[in-house]
C-alpha cells in the first residue's frame, strides 16, 4: 500500500474519554466540537492553515457571562458537524496544523481531502498546503489497482463532497482503463506467454498480487489466469459503485463485457426488497452479447428472481438471454421448479415455453442457430442413422437447433410424468421444435411413451393427434421393435410403425442385392450403371460406398443366401397384404397385438434382445 509521511513533530495530542488536548506550554484558547469529540487547540496553527477556521474565529461573538459558556474564561467554541470525514478526518487536519507527524494512506486520503477542502486550506494561505499534499497522493494512489479499490470504497463515506471533487469518477476511471488495458494486453499476447504468466506464484502487474499455486495452478488456463484477475476485487464494492465501474468498462469496449456480481459485502442480512432491487440492477447491467453469461449462470439468475418476485422486465430479460444460446443449456438446469402463486405442474412449463419461442425467433434465417430443411436431411444420415454408422460414415457438428431439439426431448420426457400436465402443453412444447431438427425420433418417441404411460386416461384419438408429433420413418430399429409390441400405442401407429420398418427393410435388401449383382457382372470391380436409373442402395450409404464394400470383401455372397433373402422378401409381400386383410376384419377395435407381431415377425426378435427404453 502507498504511503506518505507529513510533519516533522513528535506527537503532542492525547485523547481523554471524547476529548482530544494539545499538550503544549501554552493554555488552549480554541475548542472545535465535531460532533461528540471535542478538540482543546490554539487559533494560531489553525488560522494560518485554514480559511474556514479564520473566518470562524474572527467572527466568533462571546456569550453572555449568564449563558454558562463551555470552557469559560472567553475561550473561543466552534462547531463543525458537518464536516466530511467528521472526528477522524479533522483529527489529522488539526495534526497537520501543528506540523505533527501524519501517514496518509489509501484508506483516509479520500475524507482527508474532502476535509480539507471543506476547511478551506488551500496555497493561498501557506505553502503546500494539506489540499495540495493530499491530491498528490492522491495522484499516487490512484496509480495502483488495490489502492484505488480502497480510495472508491471510502468515497461511500463522504460520497457528496467526493463527488463534487471528483473524486469518484477519477477512481472509477483509474481502474476501468487498468482492468481494459490489462485484457487486451492478455488476449493480445502469445499463449506460451500466458501460460507462464498463469503459472507464476505469485504474478504482479502495478502492484496487484494474484497467487495461484497447487493444483489449481497447474490446471488453470490462460484467459482465466490472465483476464480474469481484478473479478474478485471488484465483487466487494457496493452496488452504487460497482455499476458505474461496469458502465465505465463498457464505455472502454472491454472489460466490462464480463460477467461478474458484486457481493455486497458491507450490507448484512439484506431485505428480499433489496435483494429483488440488487438482482434487478445485475440483470440490467449484463451485456447484450451472446455467450458473455453461461446458460447455467443465466438459469440460476431466472430461478433466483422467480424466488424474489422480480419484475416482469427482469425475468423476461433473462428469459430473452437464455433463449438465445438454449444450445448450451444442460437438462438439469433447464428444470425450472414451478415458483408461481398457482402451481398447477411441478416444474414452469411456461417459462421452458418462452425460452424455446426466443430461440426459435433468434434462428429465423438470420441467427446463428439456423440450419435448413435440406442441410439437416442431408446431416441425418450421418448423426442418428444406424446404417450410417455400420457404412462408417463421420459425424459432423451438431448444429445449435439440433442440440435444441434432443435437449428439449429430453425435457420432454423430464416432465412427462406429471399427471397434471395438460396434453394441449405438452403438445405445444414439442411441436415448437421443426421436425426437421431432429435425425430420429427416437426421443420424441421416449417422451410420448412416458407421456402415455402416466395419463392412461386419454381417449383413442387423443393418443392419436399426441403421436402426430412423431415421424414414424425416423425411428431407430430399438424404437421400431418397441414400439410394434407397445399397447399404449393407437392401432393406427403400429401399422405405420411396421410398414415403414418393413419398406425399410425391402429397400436395404433390394439395394443390397443389386449392388452385389452389378459387382459380379463387372467381374473386374467395375460398377455397371442400372439401365432404368440409379441403384438403389440402403439407407444412409452412397453407391460408391456400397461398391468399395463389396470390391473390399473380394467376393459374392453364396447362392444359398440370395436364394433365402429372395424367399424372405415374397414372405414378407404374403404377410402385408395378409396383415392388411385382418386389419379391414378387425376393423377399429382393439385387439390382441400378438397376432400382428407373429404375422410381422417381431415375435422371436423381441423374446432375443428387449429394447431398452424407458418408457416400456
Amino acid at each position: 500500500m502507498a504511503t506518505m509521511k507529513l510533519g516533522s513533530k513528535p506527537e503532542i495530542f492525547v485523547l481523554e474519554g471524547l476529548t482530544w488536548r494539545c499538550m503544549t506550554e501554552l493554555e488552549s484558547d480554541v475548542v472545535v466540537e465535531v460532533g461528540e469529540m471535542s478538540f482543546y487547540l490554539h487559533k494560531f496553527p489553525l488560522l494560518s492553515r485554514s480559511g474556514v477556521l479564520q473566518r470562524m474565529i474572527s467572527e466568533y461573538q462571546a456569550p453572555p457571562e449568564e449563558d454558562g459558556v463551555r470552557g469559560g474564561g472567553g475561550m473561543c467554541t466552534l462547531q463543525l458537524d458537518d464536516i466530511p470525514g467528521g472526528a477522524k478526518a479533522f483529527e489529522l487536519a488539526a495534526r497537520f496544523c501543528y506540523d505533527v507527524k501524519i501517514e496518509l494512506n489509501a484508506h483516509n486520503v479520500v475524507c482527508l481531502r474532502c476535509a480539507a477542502e471543506y476547511l478551506r486550506m488551500t496555497d493561498d494561505y501557506a505553502e503546500g498546503n494539506l489540499i495540495t499534499q493530499a491530491e498528490s497522493f492522491l495522484a499516487d494512489v490512484l496509480a495502483n489497482w488495490k489502492d484505488s479499490i480502497k480510495a472508491l470504497e471510502t468515497c461511500e463515506n463522504v460520497l457528496p463532497t467526493a463527488e463534487d471533487l471528483h473524486i469518484v469518477s477519477r477512481c472509477i476511471t483509474a481502474l476501468a482503463s487498468k482492468a481494459c488495458s490489462s485484457d487486451a494486453t492478455a488476449s493480445a499476447a502469445p499463449a506460451s506467454a500466458k501460460s507462464i504468466a498463469a503459472a507464476a506464484h505469485d504474478a504482479l502487474w502495478n502492484g496487484i498480487g494474484t497467487p495461484r499455486g497447487g493444483a489449481a495452478m497447474a490446471t488453470a488456463t490462460a484467459s482465466s489466469g490472465t483476464m480474469d484477475w481484478w473479478y474478485e476485487d471488484v465483487s466487494f464494492l457496493s452496488l452504487p459503485m460497482f455499476k458505474r465501474l461496469i458502465q465505465a468498462m463498457e464505455g472502454d469496449g472491454s472489460g466490462g463485457s464480463r460477467c461478474i456480481t458484486p457481493r455486497a459485502a458491507n450490507v448484512s442480512a439484506p431485505s428480499e426488497g433489496d435483494q429483488r432491487y440488487f438482482l434487478e440492477e445485475i440483470v440490467a447491467l449484463l451485456p447484450a452479447k451472446k455467450g458473455v453469461a453461461s446458460t447455467r449462470f443465466l438459469l440460476g439468475m431466472l430461478r433466483t428472481a422467480m424466488l424474489l418476485h422480480a419484475s416482469p422486465l427482469c425475468r423476461e430479460n433473462l428469459e430473452r438471454r437464455i433463449g438465445a444460446q438454449l444450445e448450451d443449456a444442460c437438462l438439469d438446469d433447464l428444470l425450472v421448479p414451478n415458483l408461481g402463486y398457482t402451481v398447477e405442474t411441478l416444474y414452469d412449463i411456461d417459462c421452458v415455453q418462452r425460452i424455446l419461442d426466443y430461440f426459435m425467433s433468434s434462428t429465423d434465417g438470420m441467427g446463428t442457430g439456423y440450419t435448413s430443411p435440406a442441410v439437416a436431411e442431408e446431416g441425418a444420415s450421418q448423426l442418428g442413422a444406424p446404417q450410417a454408422a455400420a457404412a462408417g460414415a463421420s459425424p459432423s457438428p451438431l448444429s445449435p437447433i439440433t442440440m435444441v431439439a434432443k435437449l428439449m426431448d429430453g425435457y420432454l420426457a423430464e416432465v412427462a410424468p406429471d399427471t397434471n400436465l395438460k396434453l394441449p402443453k405438452f403438445q405445444a412444447l414439442a411441436a415448437v421444435v421443426p421436425d426437421y431438427a431432429r435425425p430420429v425420433d427416437d426421443g420424441i418417441y421416449r417422451a410420448m411413451d412416458i407421456y402415455l404411460k402416466s395419463h392412461p386416461w386419454l381417449s383413442e384419438s387423443e393418443r392419436e393427434q399426441l403421436c402426430r408429433l412423431m415421424n414414424c420413418q425416423k425411428l431407430s430399429l430399438e424404437a421400431c421393435t418397441h414400439a410394434a409390441q407397445n399397447e399404449r400405442l393407437p392401432l393406427r401407429v403400429v401399422v405405420q410403425v411396421l410398414f415403414f420398418e418393413q419398406l425399410r427393410l425391402r429397400t436395404s435388401i433390394a439395394g443390397w442385392f443389386f449392388v452385389s449383382g452389378n459387382a459380379a457382372a463387372g467381374g473386374d470391380g467395375a460398377q455397371h450403371p442400372h439401365p432404368g436409373g440409379s441403384a438403389i442402395v440402403p439407407k444412409g450409404q452412397s453407391e460408391a460406398d456400397a461398391d468399395a464394400g463389396d470390391e473390399g470383401k473380394g467376393k459374392e455372397p453364396p447362392a444359398e443366401a440370395i436364394t433365402d433373402v429372395k424367399a424372405r422378401v415374397s414372405e414378407l409381400e404374403k404377410e402385408c397384404v395378409s396383415m392388411k386383410q385382418e386389419i379391414r376384419r378387425l376393423g377399429r377395435p382393439r385387439r390382441s397385438w400378438s397376432l400382428l407381431t407373429r404375422k410381422c415377425g417381431f415375435g422371436t426378435k423381441v423374446q432375443q434382445a428387449q429394447p431398452a427404453m424407458s418408457g416400456k
